[in-house]
């Protein structure tokens, strides 16, 4: 997997929050999709992960980086990839939010519906 360029890590970006996630006791693997998945195996995957972040001390924290370091791979914050990509089209670059929180604001409804028990695949 390429290494994210350094030039879109917020200059602000801290690390501490990463310590405590409800990640760290989960495989890494259930956050990045292999080669090729789709369909199905795509969807479970995905919806495991979002079942970690929607218990994570940490998931706006997370979603925040993710979103202003405009991540290109994983669930982060509960935010699939597809997810990120919807919230970053809605800003042009030059006014992508780069400050900690600006990201959490931006795409608050995002980060809130992407732990709801419809995301997770839980009909009620």
């Amino acid at each position: 997997m390429p290494q994210q360029p350094l030039s879109q890590v917020p200059a602000d970006a801290t690390w501490e929050w990463q310590e405590v996630g409800a990640c760290r006791e989960a495989d890494p693997d259930l956050f990045f999709h292999p080669q090729n998945e789709r369909g199905l195996a795509r969807v479970r995957r995905d919806r495991s992960a979002k079942a970690v972040c929607a218990r994570c001390s940490v998931r706006v924290e997370c979603a925040d980086y993710a979103i202003r370091a405009r991540e290109p791979y994983g669930v982060w914050g509960g935010l699939t990839e597809e997810e990120r990509e919807r919230v970053y089209l809605k800003v042009a670059v030059p006014q992508f939010p780069r400050q900690r929180g600006e990201g959490a604001k931006l795409a608050a409804d995002e980060i809130a519906a992407a732990v709801m028990p419809a995301s997770l695949g839980v009909v009620s």
